[in-house]
């Protein structure tokens, strides 16, 4: 203490004070409502940053003074709600373990079939689903429109092991956006949640599973509207991170990142309502949320739900992966009378700008 001056401690403590601050001010934005605050609401997507930073003052305080490190360790206690849903540690249970009436849930943001090429006559997101063992698929910017790469026929032929599918568009008669879910069990009703969007949207399924109806909510929220110009911005701040233009970038990111948040806002309520209305006990709500885990969007959606991925994954469970934009954005939440096993955004398939995420669900 004496070597580093009493200074130094000082100005060290200031330091960790405002990054304690803003880890949990991060932490708890998700109460903020994006309609009436949403550049505040957007503090969630950082809320990892802040949380490394505060981790290292913590390693500094007990090489400097151990007794000061009571001051990140108080932060950390505050947010451990954000902690274990941001980065959450589940060991994985072995197959055996499962229970025999489980079933293989997948969600998959196929990106349109992601290029459509085909290696050796296959679809590489295609071959994968066929194979995943997954009993229902629920997949999200699905490819409805036939081309010379992928066409429903082809769909059809490779995924001709689900008897039951249903494929809606999402958004505005010419949005071009759909969303699908192919299943091994009988899909009895499907309808569009009705919310405003003009490319975006969500289907509410009712599939028998044995005696049960489940709820199935299958989403595509409110994308984020980055253009290619604003990917650019984002870049150049991470390769050139210069204060004037880490300043001007940041505003500007943060005021569209601000926009979509409000979009979202009332399309996550709409699904929040969906599942209260659910006349069946057992709910699965999947997707692409566009949202990370720190957010209002999953907030609302997930209350009264179990995120899988909290209670059987482990680790960040990045599953968009281009332009630098690591975030866990793709979700499989259940009811409570419901187990998941295993949860797992699968990063053995980079052909759409989404990993695939799935579980093993059975019934408690």
């Amino acid at each position: 203490m004496k070597r580093i001056g009493k200074l130094a401690v000082a100005t060290l403590l200031v330091i960790n004070l405002v990054f304690m601050g803003l880890m949990l001010f991060s932490a708890y934005s998700p109460h903020f409502n994006p309609e009436d605050h949403p550049i505040r609401a957007c503090f969630g997507m950082v809320f990892p940053v802040f949380l490394f930073i505060n981790f290292c003052f913590l390693i500094a305080w007990l090489v400097i003074s151990y007794k000061l490190a009571i001051i990140p360790f108080i932060a950390f206690l505050l947010c451990i709600p954000q902690i274990g849903t941001s980065f959450p540690i589940n060991f994985k249970t072995k197959k055996k373990n499962i229970p025999p009436n489980h079933i293989k849930f997948l969600s998959y943001n196929v990106m349109g079939m992601a290029t459509k090429k085909k290696v050796d006559g296959k679809n590489a997101i295609l071959q994968y689903i066929k194979n995943s063992g997954a009993d229902i698929v629920c997949m999200q910017e699905y490819i409805h429109t036939n081309s010379k790469y992928v066409t429903q026929k082809d769909i059809d032929t490779e995924l001709a092991m689900y008897p039951h599918k249903n494929i809606h568009q999402v958004g505005n008669k010419f949005s071009g956006n759909y969303i699908a879910c192919y299943s091994k069990y009988p899909i009895l009703s499907a309808q569009r949640l009705n919310y405003e969007s003009n490319h975006n949207g969500s289907v509410v399924y009712n599939i028998k599973i044995g005696n049960d109806t489940v709820t199935v909510i299958n989403n595509h929220l409110e994308s984020n509207k980055l253009t290619l110009e604003d990917k650019k911005v984002y870049e150049g701040m991470l390769k050139s991170p210069e204060v004037d233009k880490v300043k001007s970038g940041a505003i500007h990111l943060v005021r569209k990142l601000g926009e979509a948040q409000a979009l979202r806002a009332p399309q996550a309520k709409a699904v929040a309502q969906a599942v209260k209305n659910s006349g069946n006990k057992h709910i699965v709500v999947c997707g692409d949320f566009n949202d990370t885990p720190v957010s209002y969007t999953h907030r609302i959606i997930s209350n009264g739900l179990v995120d899988a991925f909290v209670a059987s994954g482990c680790g960040l469970g990045i599953s968009y992966n281009q332009n630098k934009f690591y975030f866990r954005i793709d979700n499989i939440l259940t009811s409570k009378n419901m187990k998941t096993y295993n949860c797992t955004v699968d990063r053995s398939i980079k052909d759409s700008d989404h990993y695939p995420i799935w579980c093993y669900i059975s019934k408690k």
